[in-house]
């Protein structure tokens, strides 16, 4: 069951599944998995080898505008309610360089323009053409609507994967990693935990299925995505950039780890071993 083609293969039989069960629309299908583990190579594949009749796009293809996440991470950060002596609140300006750096940083919920995903996939629904949105990572921007590919609707499946798709809140604990610690007062951490409950929650309830692609360990993720970025780069990353690349994996740790440990509403959970080949699936309620 490692071979290239079954976590496609997976993720394809479920679309069949669902069809049945929803012959009248698009069937949503949501991937997920930590960062590295394949989840929009395999989308990918499944998509070009159903064109066009399966649309694709990312979480990731989704972020806020740059100029969104920055006053979104001001907003956040800087802005404190307190009580006057007479008991009546006032709000101040303070400024959280440390806090803001983290809500700048994209990928965790919060990041995310979900109301441009759902825009996107009311409209590959109907018979019309849709453009799919795509992001610029060299630019940390998304890229202008002119670059986004067009997809010519109705489809009859529409695949969208994600790091944190599925995705419950984590129970509280004591700071798991640097970038944690220097949340001192957990701001960072109730906006990310508060935008999975109340934002994303009812996001991921929109998918007739969500397979999860179950990565075997942190240090298994860790390996993964430093071969992504070494893949980019066409070389090996220096000590410096090893460091970098610690520290973003940061913000996505703890996510991360209790998806991992069940923290989440899957229908399809595939593990994965570490060279990320499909060792086995279960399923929920499918």
């Amino acid at each position: 069951m490692s071979d290239i083609t079954a976590v496609p293969t997976i993720i394809y039989e479920t679309i069949q599944q669902q069809r049945v069960l929803h012959p009248d629309r698009p069937v949503l299908i949501g991937v997920a998995g930590a960062q590295g583990s394949g989840k929009t190579h395999a989308c990918t594949l499944l998509e070009a080898a159903n064109r066009p009749r399966f649309a694709h796009f990312s979480l990731d293809d989704v972020y806020l505008t740059k100029a969104e996440r920055v006053w979104r991470a001001d907003n956040i950060s800087s802005f404190s309610a307190v009580r006057d002596e007479d008991g009546n609140f006032d709000v101040l300006h303070v400024a959280r360089p440390q806090i803001e750096r983290l809500l700048l940083t994209r990928g965790p919920p919060g990041t995310h323009d979900l109301g441009l995903a759902k825009n996107v996939i009311a409209s590959l629904g109907k018979p019309l053409p849709t453009r799919l949105p795509r992001f610029d990572k060299a630019s940390n921007d998304r890229a202008p609507v002119t670059a986004w590919p067009v997809f010519q609707g109705p489809a009859e499946a529409i695949l969208v994967d994600g790091w944190c798709l599925g995705a419950t809140p984590p129970s509280p604990t004591d700071p798991i990693n640097d970038v944690e610690r220097e949340d001192a007062d957990g701001i960072w951490w109730r906006e990310t935990e508060t935008q999975l409950r109340k934002v994303y929650a009812p996001f991921f309830a929109m998918f007739d299925a969500i397979i999860y692609l179950r990565a075997p360990n942190w240090e298994s993720v860790r390996r993964w995505r430093r071969q992504q970025e070494e893949q980019l780069l066409g070389r090996d990353l220096t000590p410096e950039e090893e460091t970098k690349l610690d520290r973003f994996m940061q913000h996505y740790e703890r996510i991360t780890r209790s998806m991992m440990a069940g923290g989440h509403c899957a229908d399809v959970v595939v593990e994965l071993d570490e060279e990320r080949g499909a060792q086995a699936s279960t399923r929920g309620r499918l």
